[in-house]
């Protein structure tokens, strides 16, 4: 199951109070104030898992609790600090407070740390309390409390191509012959309900990563079929592929709509530079080829395929890769 959203509370660790203590030691009656400190309460961190792909352990693991820091003791001695609490999350996730949608942070790289919950503060024992004109303080601190919040984790995947079409355009079967990802691939719309990545393997050791999305429709950004709640996961991509199949009713309304949609979901998604895939080459006839003639924005490259037949794919990929490296 693919979870890319989650909301989670999360409570810091309260510092362990100061002690008031005396040392009574042979032969020194009044020793004096030895009341140690209390311990540092625990932190809220979220890590970086590289093993993780989705949120899905958010789904049930709603709280989070940093142990507390122990008391201070007599002879001086401090209280042990609290253990600090790391919550996994796959590269790629973006840290927000769900209620006024402030973005605390993003986590891209492998074993990054985010603080969101600070530990409270131990307190102080009557040791620092003493004053040549007050000898036997008996004052102590108690324990700060640590910080409590609910925060929200968004997962955006990190790609190099990002393929965007819409419903039954080929995406699923482009990414299942270019790469060992396996989507569920069948003919009716909204096949794909969950982002897939794939490794795509070149000569020469290169390689790069292929998202995709469910299929995008006219209003996907106002929320419409499953556009909106995925077109975050092509945002950290370096560009996109735009996939018309070349048996469309208007490739070039296609064409449009789909840049029409990144435009108004987001203007740096839709700066990205971009590559116009024309799929199904295996259903063209005479009339598709005279129709199929794309004008693109920025002298976009427009390439011909048919994944099932695997026809024009080691073009596509090594323009992908020019454009990728561009």
């Amino acid at each position: 199951m693919f979870i890319d959203r989650a909301v989670v509370h999360v409570i810091a660790g309260t510092g362990g109070s100061g002690a008031s203590s005396f040392r009574r030691e042979k032969f020194v009656p009044k020793g004096g104030p030895d009341g140690g400190d209390g311990g540092q309460g625990g932190s809220v961190f979220v890590k970086v898992d590289p093993n993780l792909a989705t949120l899905l352990d958010y789904r049930y693991h709603t709280r989070w609790v940093a142990e507390r820091g122990q008391h201070g003791k007599g002879k001086n001695m401090s209280g042990k600090s609290g253990d600090d609490v790391f919550l996994p999350v796959p590269a790629g996730t973006e840290i927000r407070d769900p209620d006024s949608g402030e973005v605390l942070g993003e986590l891209i790289k492998p074993d990054q740390t985010l603080l969101v919950a600070k530990g409270g503060r131990g307190g102080r024992g009557n040791q620092h309390f003493a004053t040549p004109t007050h000898q036997s303080p008996r004052e102590w601190e108690p324990g700060e409390a640590g910080e409590e919040r609910r925060v929200e984790l968004v997962l955006k995947l990190i790609a190099d191509v990002g393929l965007l079409g819409e419903p039954n355009a080929g995406k699923s079967t482009l990414l299942s012959v270019i790469s060992a990802a396996r989507p569920k691939i069948a003919d009716y719309p909204f096949t794909t309900l969950e982002p897939h990545l794939g490794v795509v393997g070149l000569s020469d050791h290169r390689s790069f990563v292929v998202a995709d999305i469910p299929g995008i429709i006219e209003g996907a950004h106002e929320g419409k079929g499953l556009g909106l709640r995925f077109l975050q996961h092509v945002e950290r991509t370096r560009m996109l592929a735009l996939l018309v199949p070349v048996d469309s009713p208007d490739p070039q309304a296609t064409y449009e709509l789909l840049r029409k949609e990144a435009t108004a979901y987001s203007k740096e998604l839709a700066a990205k530079p971009h590559v116009v895939v024309l799929t199904k080459a295996d259903l063209r006839t005479t009339h598709d080829t005279r129709r199929t003639m794309i004008r693109t924005d920025a002298g976009a490259p427009v390439v011909t395929i048919s994944a099932v037949a695997r026809q024009g794919i080691p073009e596509l990929l090594e323009v992908l890769w020019k454009t990728v490296k561009s």
